[in-house]
């Protein structure tokens, strides 16, 4: 094999470990090279894809001394579909690799010693998703981005899906067909359909969005029969209007076509009503698991203010509240603010009050107020806590931060500002609500320190 590290040259390569997308990591040439279908301690021939100045991109073409936690992939998209990572290994070393990364990213990004980090599996590794987003391209190809691009692969099947957003995107790519109605073309700006949206419940309703250039389409009639016709649990389908170009999903403008604009769902014993936009937690089963532990590091006594930041349809607010004197939610998206209104009607809690308005605002706010909590609950995008954010939070000075987070890194990142600012880390624990894809949450407690 060649020495030199150079595209299309092949190399022995020992895996190491895993990266935060869940590659293989070898060393090579004093290179850090990440690899497409390894598993930490096997031998393998790698196939050098991209090499750049301290890191190269490689792809594993033989196995030569496997590791005792490879599988054969059961997914015929593994490898083409840029969402799942580990369907290549069983799901303990999956586990393995995704717990590391959450301490990874405490210790070397963070600065903290963590004792102990429990993963927490989930029960069922397959149809856990109760939302998608299909992305739509010219004709009619629905189904996910390769890894790093805008180019769609054609899914019919995705083993981690709800059964009915299979069988909707197929009575979609029919009706597509059937009548000349293209996909969204992102270089042209051509086309009508961008994004295919479906939301499941426990019980199998569906509510179903469609993401369009423009609100003109005369075929919207069959549609609706179409789509009722493959899935009759089908409660609700609405139209979104997206006309500007970029990467983000959703338009501003949303008409019911037929059914209802929201869709009832029930977890931790409580009905939540969520809207197209509302942010929900896409694992179910595993919410559950992820909420339970984040009330148990918030160590609630029946007497404690409780201040939720980013609550989306304010499930944890909620949660929080039936063991709290009274929880304060703050969310930015005012359609998730009305459906936490209605939440918190429909499970008859009345110790909870929703605030429209980005969270750092909302906190400087309340912080001005002299309200003083004495815990503050954060589950922020994946781009974690701005600075603003964590001052207004400290400057209220609640005795424990319970933050949960769907990125480790920008974890890390803020419970190092937090620690910075007179809190300490007590405890974590990752929760797998993704098997097979990279992704992991997490949730840890942070106490002032007096």
């Amino acid at each position: 094999m060649a020495e030199e590290l150079k595209k299309n040259t092949r190399h022995e390569a020992i895996i190491e470990g895993y990266s935060s997308e869940g590659l293989g990591v070898a060393r090579l040439d004093g290179r850090v090279v990440f690899v497409h279908g390894g598993i930490a301690g096997e031998v393998c021939e790698v196939l050098i894809l991209k090499v750049l100045k301290n890191t190269a991109f490689a792809k594993v073409t033989r196995v030569l001394r496997p590791s005792p936690h490879r599988r054969e992939p059961d997914c015929p998209y593994f490898g083409k579909c840029g969402g799942c990572a580990y369907w290549h290994m069983d799901y303990e070393e999956e586990l393995a690799a995704k717990g590391q990364k959450v301490r990874d990213a405490l210790e070397r990004i963070g600065g903290q010693t963590v004792a102990e980090l429990p993963i927490l599996p989930a029960a069922d590794v397959l149809h856990y998703r109760n939302k998608v987003q299909y992305p739509v391209a010219p004709p009619a190809k629905i189904g996910f981005f390769r890894a790093r691009s805008h180019d769609v692969i054609p899914v019919e099947a995705c083993r981690i899906q709800h059964p009915a957003a299979d069988r909707i995107a197929g009575a979609v790519r029919g009706w597509m067909t059937r009548w000349n109605v293209p996909g969204y073309d992102e270089t042209s700006r051509r086309g009508w359909l961008r994004h295919l949206y479906v939301r499941t419940a426990r019980n199998g309703d569906a509510l179903v969005c469609l993401v369009a250039a423009s609100s003109a389409q005369s075929h919207l009639p069959e549609l609706i029969d179409t789509v009722r016709g493959v899935w009759p649990q089908t409660v609700g389908i609405v139209l979104n209007v997206n006309r500007k170009p970029g990467n983000g999903i959703l338009g501003e403008t949303y008409r019911t076509l037929w059914g209802q604009a929201y869709l009832e769902d029930t977890l931790c014993g409580m009905t939540f009503r969520l809207s197209v936009p509302s942010f929900y937690q896409v694992n179910r089963d595993q919410a559950e698991v992820l909420y339970a532990k984040a009330l148990e590091f918030a160590a609630l006594t029946g007497r404690e203010t409780v201040l939720d930041l980013y609550c989306g349809t304010g499930t944890i607010t909620l949660l929080m509240a039936r063991q709290a004197g009274q929880a304060i939610g703050t969310e930015i998206v005012p359609e998730a603010i009305v459906d936490a209104e209605e939440n918190a009607a429909r499970n008859g809690v009345e110790n909870v009050r929703f605030l429209e308005g980005d969270a750092g605002a909302v906190a400087e706010r309340l912080a001005a107020e002299h309200l003083l909590p004495d815990v503050a609950v954060v589950d922020p995008p994946r781009k974690g806590l701005s600075g603003a954010v964590i001052d207004a939070v400290a400057a209220m000075a609640p005795a424990r931060v319970v933050y949960v987070s769907c990125d480790p890194a920008t974890l890390g990142r803020d419970v190092k500002l937090f620690t910075q600012r007179g809190y300490a880390l007590t405890r974590a624990a990752a929760v797998d609500l993704f098997p097979r894809t990279h992704h992991v949450e997490s949730v840890v407690q942070l106490v002032r320190e007096e």
